[in-house]
């Protein structure tokens, strides 16, 4: 079986040119993410393995479990009980995180921003954090928004990861590459 990004793909770009089109790119986000939220929990996904419920059953469970959830509304849309329906009939159910993620990608790409994590020793200050952004955006391009993460096994410095770029300016990975020259 084909792996999650590959079944996701097709799906993720049909959604991305339907909610281009109408302008509603946030609302779609919102909306996979409110699905993708369903499938994340452990409970939903063992009633949806259920070989008791037949693929409308699965698409309509999915849509319930939704409702309340923050951005489902567009699941309540003959559309979004249509792109349920689909993807429980070839079932595909299980790749709507995928989806989320590939559709998000899509969106980011079109709005001509990136999604960047930076991973430090410690908490960074703010004007650090803006400087990091400033930087970014002028050597990538586009906007950038910036989430962070501290873990301290870095010892110092920070990792910044920007779809495939990754800057590793960490002690950790430089005493490891010293490591590795004394012993090699």
């Amino acid at each position: 079986m084909a792996d999650s990004t590959t079944l996701a793909r097709p799906y993720a770009k049909a959604l991305f040119d339907l909610a281009s089109a109408e302008r509603k790119l946030e609302v779609w986000s919102e909306a996979l993410h409110a699905a993708a939220a369903v499938l994340a929990d452990p409970s939903a996904k063992r009633v949806l393995a259920s070989p008791a419920l037949d693929e409308k059953k699965r698409a309509e469970f999915v849509r319930a479990m939704s409702v309340g959830l923050e951005g489902a509304e567009a699941l309540e849309t003959p559309q979004g009980q249509g792109f349920l329906a689909l993807l429980a009939e070839n079932d595909r159910l299980v790749v709507l995180p995928e989806i989320a993620a590939q559709f998000d990608a899509l969106k980011a790409h079109a709005e001509n921003r990136v999604k960047v994590k930076m991973t430090s020793a410690t908490a960074v200050d703010k004007n650090i954090a803006d400087q990091v952004v400033v930087a970014l955006e002028k050597r990538l391009g586009r906007a950038v928004e910036l989430e962070l993460e501290v873990d301290p096994s870095l010892l110092a410095g920070a990792v910044i990861r920007a779809e495939d770029r990754v800057i590793d300016g960490s002690v950790r990975t430089r005493l490891e590459q010293l490591a590795a020259a004394l012993v090699g």
